[in-house]
């Protein structure tokens, strides 16, 4: 800097120093705009976008892959692009600690790279294009962090870390040996670097194959929520043991606990004298010594954490009369009822029903006769008896389960250790009468088919699942009173 440049900003730094600009109020009240603007949209953001929600933190879990926040997956990604490199990649201490020291060291040089007197943004050209390319590459490997490095890897190796490795060599190397028109140069140089590395990062975003749906954990925010989960899983991992409602009894049909007596879970002995703290640990750990095998995944059991809290909350809510039913429970948690002449469909009756008395023996790995009550699907066609039900046959298996009549060749009474209430026998009878209907807009066509809602059918409606071959079509009366 000569000494004329030198005796300019000296005295525009005079001037500005006379002029001056007040502490308080003027500094303090830009601050405070500031801030508000900010606090503002942060209200915005999480009312109407929200936080995503996990599942509560649990070390057990070995299938969990930790992700940072979106604004460090830069990082996340180059890590494991770094990670792919032919022997280099094992060499953890190279990315993690020798990469940041140079990025920190080429900040300490840079005063000495680029000796550039001008402070205005225009005229510092290196520093301008190394921090552009910087904000490029980060913005590339933002937008690629979720496609996994065995996808399209030598484009994201490219986008990722080659060009921006080279671009910031080239930058580096341009002052030192380009005289002449040198910003004109590094503004080339970082171009066509930023906007290779952007076009490879968005093709590797096109051309990735989608990747195959995975059932996602099942994650309760509102404590309504948290006990109609809860609920689901107490049926699915609870009830063959302990009944639909808690209530004990004998076990049947459990390999190694059959005719085993199991007291109420639902007293007011059992839910006053023991803490959620106490629920959780019984659940996670299970009681060995009285047959209860452990469900938390840290003792070999399926549950996270979350979901044994979601247990305990709808046994704490449910069967404890000191705590109230949040309303919004109360009416989902009703078991579907029907109007006189309604008729019943799947997913709005039937399963609802299956997933509290059922599902917990009828599921995969269970010993049902392969008989499998989860989907629509599965109840229609599972089972080594199958056809289970047959659409307008009040004689189907299933029905005279549910009736309890003995000596059946394909099993004994459903549920085995509980009858169903009277008037949920009634809607999987009405339901196989009307020919089995999955959805509530089949149930509502042959509604309005058998007269228009006014009067019940007094013989079955057509099928919309015909009976496979071999099995009678015929509707005969049913033989309970």
């Amino acid at each position: 800097m000569n000494e004329e440049l030198k005796k300019q900003y000296k005295e525009r730094y005079m001037q500005a120093k006379q002029i001056g600009v007040k502490f308080w109020p003027d500094i303090i009240y830009k601050d405070l705009v500031a801030s508000a603007l900010i606090f503002v949209l942060l209200l915005l953001l999480a009312t109407f976008i929200g936080v995503a929600q996990e599942p509560k933190a649990d070390p057990s879990d070995a299938a969990y892959l930790p992700r940072p926040e979106w604004y460090f997956l830069f990082l996340f990604k180059f890590l494991a692009i770094y990670g792919q490199i032919p022997v280099l990649g094992k060499i953890e201490f190279l990315a993690t600690t020798i990469v940041p020291g140079i990025a920190v060291g080429l900040l300490f040089l840079l005063p000495f790279l680029d000796r550039s007197p001008y402070r205005h943004f225009s005229k510092r050209g290196l520093a301008l294009a190394i921090m552009t390319l910087l904000v490029v590459t980060v913005v590339g490997l933002t937008l690629i962090a979720d496609i996994p490095t065995d996808k399209l890897g030598v484009l994201q190796f490219l986008a990722g870390l080659a060009l921006p490795g080279l671009g910031l060599l080239a930058l580096v190397l341009i002052p030192i040996f380009v005289k002449k028109s040198t910003n004109r140069v590094l503004a080339w140089t970082t171009g066509i670097a930023s906007i290779l590395i952007l076009g490879l990062a968005i093709a590797v975003l096109v051309f990735t194959p989608p990747a195959e749906a995975t059932e996602e954990a099942a994650l309760a925010g509102t404590l309504p929520e948290q006990i109609l989960l809860g609920q689901d899983l107490y049926g699915v991992n609870c009830v063959e043991c302990h009944g639909a409602d808690g209530e004990g009894g004998e076990i049947k049909g459990v390999e190694g606990l059959e005719g085993v007596i199991v007291k109420a879970i639902n007293s007011q002995d059992e839910m006053y004298t023991r803490s959620d703290d106490t629920l959780f640990q019984i659940i996670a750990y299970g009681q060995p010594n009285l047959g209860m095998i452990p469900f938390g995944r840290a003792y070999g059991g399926e549950l996270g954490t979350s979901d044994i809290e979601y247990i305990v909350n709808f046994m704490r809510y449910t069967w404890d009369d000191r705590a109230e039913l949040p309303a919004e429970v109360t009416a989902a948690n009703t078991m579907p009822t029907l109007g006189p002449d309604e008729v019943p469909s799947f997913d709005v009756h039937i399963q609802p029903i299956a997933k509290r008395y059922c599902v917990s023996c009828h599921r995969a790995g269970k010993k049902n006769n392969n008989y499998i009550m989860g989907t629509y699907a599965d109840m229609i066609n599972s089972g080594d008896n199958a056809p289970v039900m047959v659409a307008g046959d009040m004689n189907s298996i299933l029905i005279q389960m549910l009736h309890r009549v003995e000596d059946l060749e394909a099993g004994g009474p459903m549920p085995p250790t509980k009858a169903l209430k009277p008037e949920l026998i009634e809607i999987f009878e009405r339901w196989v009468m009307a020919g089995m209907p999955e959805t509530a807009e089949q149930a509502a066509a042959l509604s309005g088919a058998a007269g228009g809602g006014t009067t019940a059918p007094t013989e079955a409606a057509p099928s919309l699942y015909p009976a496979p071959a071999g099995a009678t079509a015929d509707i005969t009366p049913t033989p309970y009173p």
